[in-house]
């Protein structure tokens, strides 16, 4: 008898049977991409550290620019250029300036920039105004950025390429992130041949592995793949335990007949406890979660839409809950351009295809490779309604 649950029900028994305490490791900010922290970055400096100029010109006085134009400019003394990387050589008084590139320093007296298109140096010395400024025009303040003390990135975020940008500019070379799980993935059946082999009759490639892999690392997990282990109870037992033994979470892929579910299930419940038997998700029903020690073990479906759209929906949050990562799957509300009927009376994920600011569904079986491939992203339909229409506002998650 099958124990099934809803998916939101699903991942409700995940956090309340595993409480995993994330484990922590120092990361180097080269190979800090992927990976989520367990600190907040907090800045220990102003950014930046002095006012400069946004442009290339000269360091006014604001006042000595009031009223001027091409027709009465006003004209300044020029003291003198402002190396980059410097500090400026003396400070600005009423009616001098200095010379200035982008970025560099504002001396002391000045209090905007003027851009070097609105002046004339056509005399010996001076600089003819022709542009009026308000006070700190052109001028990024110190601590305009970032001020000391401010967090800049919060625990449980996803370092991406920004935030390594952020991490150099504060000079942090090392960060606390939270160490990778180590899932282990084992892909069961008679039927499967490595994705380099080419399937004979009643054959398939072991899609799901690979596919299953990818979504992991996405994720930030270190991956040990156990290869595929036949229909056979002590070969899959033996591999099982092994890797039980190494990871700390198990996905076992495959078994699409009873009798394999059944043996999958058979030897979760030998090692352990069966948490739930059977997923009120289509596609994705046949999905086990067991529990083996301290440890997860999940049994995903053969079909590999189907392991995609479980691992999206069940594994993920879990693995967010073991490494601390706080940020939501990306999404975007969009207007259906059709009616999309569903009356199964279990959640239903649809893939689907944005088109003109609209959503299409891209119908057809669970297995099909192509749905994965067509799709931008997908929806959930939820199990008590009797489908989704046309105009209707809904919530798109991306897989791209």
């Amino acid at each position: 008898m099958l124990n099934v649950v809803t998916a939101d029900k699903a991942i409700e028994i995940l956090n309340r049977e595993f409480s995993y305490s994330t484990d922590t490791e120092s990361v180097s900010v080269y190979d800090a991409l992927g990976r989520v922290l367990a600190d907040d970055i907090v800045s220990e400096e102003n950014i930046p550290a002095f006012d400069r100029s946004t442009v290339d010109g000269y360091a006014v006085i604001a006042r000595d620019t009031f009223g001027a134009g091409e027709n009465m400019p006003s004209m300044l003394d020029i003291k003198g250029e402002i190396l980059m990387g410097k500090s400026p050589e003396g400070a600005v008084s009423r009616g001098e300036c200095m010379k200035i590139s982008t970025g560099g320093m504002l001396p002391e007296g000045a209090d905007s920039c003027l851009m070097v298109e609105y002046t004339d140096e056509s005399f010996d010395g001076m600089c003819l105004c022709l542009k009026a400024v308000s006070p700190f025009e052109n001028v990024t303040k110190k601590g305009d950025d970032v001020k000391a003390g401010d967090t800049v990135l919060k625990k449980g975020r996803t370092v991406n390429s920004s935030a390594v940008g952020v991490l150099c500019a504060l000079g942090i070379t090392e960060i606390k992130c939270a160490k990778k799980p180590v899932v282990g993935i084992i892909s069961t059946g008679d039927e499967i041949v490595d994705i380099r082999e080419k399937p004979e009759i009643g054959q398939v490639r072991d899609i799901n592995s690979v596919l299953l892999a990818s979504i992991m690392k996405e994720n930030g997990c270190e991956i040990k793949n156990y290869g595929i282990v036949r229909d056979k109870k002590e070969d899959l037992e033996a591999v099982f335990l092994t890797a039980l033994s190494e990871c700390d979470t198990v996905l076992l892929s495959g078994g699409s007949s009873k009798g394999a579910r059944d043996m999958t299930a058979e030897i979760i419940s030998e090692k352990g406890s069966l948490l739930f038997h059977g997923l009120a998700m289509k596609p994705g029903k046949p999905t086990i979660l067991g529990k083996c020690g301290e440890k997860a073990v999940f049994g995903l479906p053969g079909h590999p839409a189907a392991a995609f759209f479980v691992a999206l929906r069940v594994v993920v949050p879990f693995i967010n809950q073991i490494t601390g990562k706080t940020e939501k799957p990306k999404s975007a509300n969009y207007v259906l351009g059709t009616d999309i009927p569903s009356n199964h009376g279990r959640e239903e994920i649809v893939a689907v295809k944005i088109k003109d600011g609209k959503i299409y569904p891209l119908f057809g079986k669970s297995g099909l490779v192509s749905l994965l491939s067509e799709s931008d992203g997908y929806i959930i339909i939820d199990r008590n309604r009797e489908g989704v229409f046309t105009g209707e506002e809904t919530e798109v998650y991306f897989t791209k």
